[in-house]
């Protein structure tokens, strides 16, 4: 039997909400089950937003906040370093064992009392630089989110890189269209006027999955136990 309890904490504009989507649609392609959720309060840029995501070979039956994550995403250093998160301190709940995938081209350093409780834990960190990635791809952030899904790939397992591709290219080239909220909404705009015809933007998306998976399964043992 195998449970993930994913929490995504990132900041209002960074597609933390429709990686979500995106996460749990791979899931149900890869024949398991998946229940995802998203917790944000005004629709403001660089406000704090996180969703939840949980994937099992079994029935779910609770929804919601995930308290005890298995694996944390942050998808920007600011939820770390100026506490722009609705979880304080970032990694709370964390279970034994459990993976942090951060988003930072360079390692962070954790206050003390936080390496001695992830120490504890037995908690891997991983620094992936998926801005940078998103950059050298497509020539924007705008993708920043797609390049931290394919790193969570290549790390964990948690669904397979074919049923990620396939869900990522349903969300920005298919006929319908899951909107989360009107920041979502805006979000999408910008993207489709960056590329400008789907093709283009399915393409890119694909080439930054690609990348980011490559990079993550090449360093997958690279990680840091803290």
């Amino acid at each position: 039997m195998t449970k993930h309890y994913i929490r995504m904490s990132g900041l209002g504009g960074q597609g933390v909400v429709t990686a979500a989507q995106i996460l749990g649609n791979a899931a149900v392609k890869d024949g398991k089950n998946a229940v995802g959720n998203p917790f944000f309060g005004a629709e403001k840029r660089l406000a704090p937003a996180e969703s939840y995501v949980r994937i099992s070979d079994e029935a779910i039956y609770d929804a919601g906040e995930i308290v005890y994550p298995s694996i944390i995403m942050v998808y920007h250093p600011d939820v770390i370093t100026m506490g722009k998160s609705y979880t304080m301190p970032f990694f709370s709940g964390i279970q034994q064992g459990g993976v942090i995938i951060v988003n930072s081209a360079f390692p962070m350093e954790f206050i003390p009392e936080d390496v001695e409780r992830l120490h504890e834990l037995r908690v891997t960190v991983h620094f992936v630089p998926a801005i940078e990635i998103s950059r050298t791809e497509t020539g924007t952030e705008l993708s920043t989110n797609v390049a931290m899904l394919g790193a969570l790939v290549g790390l964990t397992g948690v669904v397979t890189y074919e049923s990620l591709d396939e869900a990522l290219k349903e969300r920005f080239g298919g006929k319908t269209k899951f909107v989360a909220s009107g920041t979502t909404a805006v979000l999408d705009d910008a993207v489709r006027k960056q590329y400008g015809k789907a093709e283009k933007l399915m393409a890119a998306n694909s080439a930054v999955l690609k990348a980011s998976f490559d990079q993550a399964v090449a360093a997958a043992g690279a990680g840091v136990e803290v």
